[in-house]
């Protein structure tokens, strides 16, 4: 017996699609795309007119935490984007919920000169 798909979507997926509808990256605002698994986090920052990824950071690349790592990627995808000209981005956190280490990664972005 199949089931429903739509009942067997995770509820993260789908709010995910929710808030992917409404966030769209530019060149002059691209979209700042968080990840996370049991492990590790990572983000992009994503040109969706063209869809290219303009610069990304992973927890891999940093030791420590989990909380630790989504602060080091946070401020690391911060100054790969100012290399590249970016002052200003689109936040989509991925259908995550805004806590630990979701706004660890924003917090520190955020300080190290991204504005959304």
């Amino acid at each position: 017996m199949k089931k429903n798909l739509i009942t067997t979507q995770s509820p993260r997926t789908r709010r995910h699609t929710r808030i992917r509808s409404r966030i769209i990256g530019t060149a002059v605002r691209p979209r700042l795309a968080v990840y996370k698994s049991n492990y590790f986090v990572s983000a992009q920052i994503i040109d969706d007119s063209v869809g290219h990824t303009i610069a990304c950071a992973h927890g891999r690349e940093f030791g420590g935490t989990k909380l630790a790592q989504a602060a080091r990627v946070g401020k690391e995808i911060a100054k790969r984007a100012t290399k590249k000209g970016i002052k200003a981005v689109v936040f989509d956190r991925g259908g995550y919920t805004y806590a630990a280490r979701v706004k660890a990664l924003a917090d520190s972005a955020r300080d190290a000169g991204l504005t959304f």
